[in-house]
């Protein structure tokens, strides 16, 4: 599907594309968050993750005075230590995206947001099983299986904490405690989102991430939610073949933007 698919199928989505990303930031909460007119600019100092510091347009009509505002994030970015990056969803104004292009902003990490039914899903293997309390432990495994660097965790700890929804955290183990796999799924209302999910790479092709994935959504759907969300960069190939096979469809993309070096200094 080209860009300009991507970008016509999304529009006629908004309303979900408004819900989900509202769902997003409260589940993946950025340590501050300011506004320009209708761009959230969220920032954290503890966690280096591009989706909590970068500034999100939220809202197509809002493109007055661009120039000034992309200068004023820059200074807010620079005052915080990080590289100004602009996280461009189907609610940001084009004419934005125009002027980024011909600044010769580099565009990256396009992301997919995909949904799926729970009323209709065969859970498999799911385990009916309590998510983890031990939110040290559920860290320290993923330190083990390579998805998280372990200089990360006490951002990422307190990014767990700072979430508003309802967290569960899943691990699954073998019985010398070896990590086979983790997810994390945050629950508000009838969505349930779903985050970090890593198998263990030595462990590849058994099956391992789908399971963990059904358990995780079984937990959601017996919390009362009716539709699990998630996000994958687009060209994780072996991720997507999953996610599709599980029954998830695409709603929407996003990508990010990066200003070329030396701007704003």
């Amino acid at each position: 599907m080209s860009p300009q698919s991507h970008l016509s199928k999304a529009q006629s989505e908004l309303p979900e594309v408004r819900r989900l990303e509202a769902v997003s930031f409260r589940s993946w909460p950025a340590s501050t968050i300011e506004y320009d007119g209708t761009w959230a600019i969220r920032l954290t100092a503890g966690h280096p993750s591009k989706r909590i510091n970068s500034v999100n347009p939220l809202d197509r009509a809002d493109h007055s005075d661009l120039e000034k505002r992309i200068v004023r994030a820059a200074h807010r970015f620079k005052s915080f230590g990080r590289p100004l990056v602009f996280r461009q969803s189907p609610l940001a104004p084009a004419e934005l995206d125009n002027i980024l292009d011909a600044r010769g902003w580099r565009r990256f990490d396009e992301t997919a947001v995909l949904t799926r039914s729970l009323e209709d899903m065969d859970f498999g293997d799911a385990l009916d099983q309590l998510p983890l309390k031990d939110t040290g432990w559920w860290i320290d495994q993923c330190v083990a299986m390579g998805s998280v660097a372990a200089s990360l965790k006490p951002g990422l700890s307190e990014i767990i904490n700072n979430v508003e929804g309802e967290v569960g955290l899943f691990l699954s183990e073998d019985r010398a405690h070896t990590p086979l796999a983790a997810a994390m799924a945050v629950r508000f209302g009838d969505l349930v989102g779903l985050f970090e999910v890593v198998s263990n790479p030595q462990m590849r092709r058994q099956g391992l991430g789908r399971k963990i994935l059904q358990t995780a959504m079984l937990w959601g759907r017996e919390k009362g939610a009716r539709k699990a969300w998630l996000q994958v960069v687009a060209n994780n190939g072996p991720a997507t073949t999953l996610y599709q096979s599980l029954g998830f469809q695409e709603v929407y993309r996003y990508a990010y933007r990066q200003a070329p070096e030396g701007f704003g200094s």
